[in-house]
């Protein structure tokens, strides 16, 4: 079993903690989250137009790129943190150029020899599957896709083919940090795709607080919180892994506890 597998075979639904690379203290901040008790780590990969994200994770992006943080600095964090946690999975979420500049292959053997588990590429439509997906599903790395409330019957099929991993449901049809749709249309919504697949769901986009995570986890397979802990590097720097850790164990408990 594979280690996402594993984390979405646990006994209740997963959170999934998202955080810049190259944003401040990375690798302490990561510590942080794993011991807060974060099932799953998404790793982001700063990029010049995060068009999908809010201020909060713009402005990592940003402070990142600002202090020079290159593809191999992403990849050597996710090295490192493979080395650490050995069975903690990570994810890189990101947007097609720094992932395809070099090839398809280059980029999915860079992240296998990082131990990455599973690669979500924002601005990568299904139609444009042929541009990273084979390489990575050749090389054992999910490709995780994004459906959103728009993602109607017709659409579905086409945003599943060749997805694994999880599939991540994004709540609400804007940017990140922003806002959050209200829980029957999520339900329903989850529902409705669960009909169509056995892949695990993840709802994400507007998640801050341990009540509204506790709320989706109660009808999705996992729970992605970002900007909350973002804005948390941006207003502690240096103390910020004490605070994460704070926050990420209130949300697990949260996101743990939810169908009990």
């Amino acid at each position: 079993m594979t280690r996402l597998a594993s984390a979405f075979a646990k006994p209740h639904p997963a959170l999934v903690c998202f955080i810049t690379a190259g944003d401040g203290d990375t690798a302490a901040n990561l510590d942080a989250l794993v011991a807060g008790g974060a099932d799953v780590i998404e790793l982001g990969m700063p990029f010049t137009d995060p068009m999908a994200d809010g201020p909060a994770i713009q402005a990592a992006n940003l402070r990142s790129l600002g202090g020079g943080t290159k593809t191999a600095d992403v990849l050597r964090i996710a090295t490192d943190f493979r080395a650490r946690h050995p069975d903690v999975p990570l994810v890189l979420m990101g947007y097609a150029n720094p992932m395809v500049r070099r090839g398809p292959e280059w980029f999915a053997e860079a992240c296998t020899r990082a131990g990455v588990d599973a690669v979500i590429c924002v601005d990568l439509a299904p139609e444009e599957d042929p541009d990273l997906g084979p390489a990575l599903r050749e090389a054992g790395i999910s490709l995780v896709r994004l459906a959103t409330p728009t993602t109607d019957a017709s659409r579905l099929p086409t945003v599943l083919e060749g997805s694994s991993g999880f599939l991540y449901y994004v709540a609400v049809a804007g940017i990140t940090g922003k806002q959050q749709a209200a829980i029957e249309s999520i339900e329903s919504n989850v529902s409705r795709i669960k009909r169509s697949t056995d892949l695990p769901i993840a709802v994400g986009f507007g998640v801050r607080t341990p009540e509204q995570a506790a709320e989706i986890a109660r009808v999705a397979d996992g729970v992605v919180v970002g900007s909350a802990l973002v804005e948390i590097i941006a207003e502690h720097g240096a103390n910020a892994p004490a605070k994460l850790r704070e926050l990420s164990a209130a949300l697990a408990a949260a996101v743990h506890e939810a169908r009990n």
